[in-house]
């Protein structure tokens, strides 16, 4: 059979899908130079492939330009052809920075980070998944018989991480029925929610080459487990030291972590709809899922919306590089590099605002009334996304960390989506999204 390799261009999407073109390999340096044409009203369609109420309409061009140092080929050695795709950032047609591009919004907070602190930030995510065939027997949570079930698969998965140049870490059999979660080390800058893109397609590919498919999707069973994003957040100077831990500080926290931390939880309620933005998001979010429900900092605790991560050994120098906190208030229904770039701006809104380090809760806080939490500073997050997109219309502040207009196209993006989202029975919903991620 005849064929011409082709590489996708690829943009990680307000719906936190994987969208775009493919080009001729023969046409790489062309395209490289002058990108891949894109319209505007692409932005507004959600993960129901319908097209939420968009201020564009028909009007305006913008241009996909690839970054090479993204490419991906994974050749899986079984007779398919590799897959091959470049991720790009959205841009208008004379060159300059568009508002709906998840790329460029994150290089922009990360630059805010960088001028405020003189730091780098290090973040890895960690993705949690299901085998969607529904056949996994008891007993299996954590096991080596498990393991040993889905070795192949694992080790392809592996395999095709080292062949994109992702730096991998672990690949386990979770708790939940059918649940995996996969791992990468932590990257400087960009690069960390580029691999979390990445590794999310590898996934399917890997997957799809066993016979299998499964599912990111926030919760499949609301009697199960839920499927979440861990990120791993942690700073260093420009030769690379760290400076997220401080021995003197509370809970070890330096100054300007205490700070970041405090500007996440303060934010919070205003950024979990872009952190986790899908109509079904919000039955995981709920306590007793070891997920997150209030705005909270936790001490090596799993219910926190932050955690204050253990380090292993007491030397020091070992401890102030191993140290790092999670933010656990995510999902895979959100674009990776606008999910950073939410945390990032709330955390440089904390540094700005000089805000006090957040005393960590040690107690289930479900029990506890809106008028007891809020006595000590917290409050449960929104019960659904229509409650969240609510708190980040309103917030003027939040609103401000993007580009001029970029709230008002999200917020019509995730209404679009819940309008789809009403017309489905509840249990055909989470088979929805079980099938969209």
């Amino acid at each position: 059979m005849i064929n011409e390799p082709l590489i996708f261009a690829a943009i990680s999407d307000l719906a936190g899908k994987m969208r775009g073109k493919a080009f001729p390999v023969s046409q790489t340096d062309e395209r490289m130079a002058r990108g891949v044409g894109w319209v505007p009203t692409n932005a507004l369609i959600t993960c129901f492939d319908t097209i939420a109420d968009t201020p564009f309409g028909s009007l305006g061009d913008l241009v996909l330009m690839p970054d090479a140092a993204t490419s991906t080929r994974l050749d899986f050695d079984d007779g398919t052809p590799p897959e091959h795709f470049v991720l790009c950032d959205i841009t208008t047609p004379e060159g300059a920075p568009w508002l709906g591009c998840t790329r460029g919004i994150l290089k922009a907070a990360l630059r805010r980070f960088h001028a405020l602190t003189g730091l780098l930030l290090k973040s890895t995510f960690e993705h949690e998944f299901q085998r969607k065939a529904g056949d996994a027997p008891p007993g299996e949570a954590f096991s080596l018989q498990a393991f040993s079930r889905h070795r192949a698969f694992g080790e392809t998965i592996i395999a095709a991480m080292q062949q994109a140049g992702l730096r991998q870490d672990t690949f386990l059999k979770e708790y939940g029925a059918d649940q995996f979660e996969v791992t990468m080390k932590p990257e400087v800058g960009i690069k960390s929610a580029d691999s979390a893109a990445i590794v999310k397609e590898i996934v399917h590919f890997a997957a799809a080459r066993h016979g299998q498919s499964v599912t990111f999707t926030p919760i499949q069973d609301p009697a199960g487990v839920g499927n979440g994003v861990h990120v791993h957040l942690s700073f260093t100077d420009a030769a690379g030291n760290p400076a997220t831990h401080d021995t003197n500080g509370p809970y070890g926290m330096a100054l300007r972590t205490g700070q970041f931390v405090a500007g996440i939880l303060k934010y919070l309620d205003s950024i979990v709809a872009i952190t986790a933005p899908s109509a079904i998001s919000y039955a995981r979010l709920t306590p007793h899922r070891w997920s997150a429900a209030f705005n909270n900092l936790g001490y090596r605790d799993r219910e926190a919306s932050v955690r204050i991560c253990p380090v292993v050994g007491t030397d020091p120098s070992s401890v102030a590089r191993q140290y790092n906190f999670e933010f656990r208030a995510a999902d895979a229904a959100a674009s990776p590099h606008l999910l950073l770039a939410a945390i990032v701006h709330a955390g440089c809104q904390g540094i700005e605002d000089e805000l006090p380090a957040p005393e960590a809760t040690q107690e289930d806080l479900s029990g506890l009334s809106e008028t007891a939490l809020a006595a000590r500073g917290l409050r449960a997050l929104p019960g659904s996304l229509g409650a969240a997109l609510d708190k980040l219309g309103a917030n003027e502040t939040v609103r401000g960390w993007f580009p001029d207009g970029f709230a008002d196209v999200y917020i019509a993006h995730k209404r679009g989506e819940l309008a789809t989202a009403q017309s489905y029975s509840q249990p055909d919903l989470h088979a929805a999204y079980a099938r969209i991620y």
